[in-house]
């Protein structure tokens, strides 16, 4: 449905070729890479390892995005899968805790493609988004320093990751 449309995408081959072959070609061949070096390798329906998940916050024709204390850029809020949990429990509960917005129905709709850096690694991130009648209470913590609504008609500025901002476009 999104990203790069090839035959043999779903195959577990496909994934170990993408995985073992030249990082610099793979990045070479990405949607979208940030400033560290992380690029987008595209969207696929299914995965065969999900590290961590996303979540697209929609309220009218704005997107949620949080100012990471650690990265020091706006991103989607999300977060790694802890032991035993799945993609879908990583993202209420990630969206909770970085938000304050408790939400248990998030629709599911992808996977994405990374290769990461710092460590170098190659991971599947769940995308899942969730809209939202009223602008909810927001709630700064250690991790999420600031909240805006971001529309993304807007430019991306050079404090907001890139990718994420692709993200947002692509499945809100």
């Amino acid at each position: 449905m999104y990203g790069h449309a090839k035959a043999g995408s779903g195959d577990l081959r496909y994934y170990r070729d993408r995985m073992t072959g030249n990082p610099a070609r793979r990045a070479a061949k990405g949607v979208i890479r940030d400033q560290a070096g992380n690029t987008l390798l595209g969207f696929r329906p299914a995965a065969p390892e999900v590290t961590a998940s996303l979540v697209v916050v929609s309220h009218g024709e704005a997107v949620l995005m949080m100012f990471d204390s650690w990265r020091k850029h706006w991103e989607l809020p999300g977060g790694g899968l802890d032991p035993g949990e799945t993609a879908h429990e990583a993202a209420v509960r990630e969206l909770r805790e970085e938000t304050g917005i408790d939400v248990a129905e998030l629709e599911f709709v992808t996977m994405a493609e990374f290769d990461l850096v710092d460590p170098e690694r190659h991971e599947f991130l769940a995308i899942y988004r969730t809209r939202l009648d009223t602008e909810p209470r927001l709630v700064v913590n250690e991790e999420a320093l600031a909240f805006r609504w971001w529309t993304p008609s807007e430019p991306v500025g050079q404090d907001m990751s890139p990718i994420d901002a692709y993200i947002a476009r692509h499945v809100r």
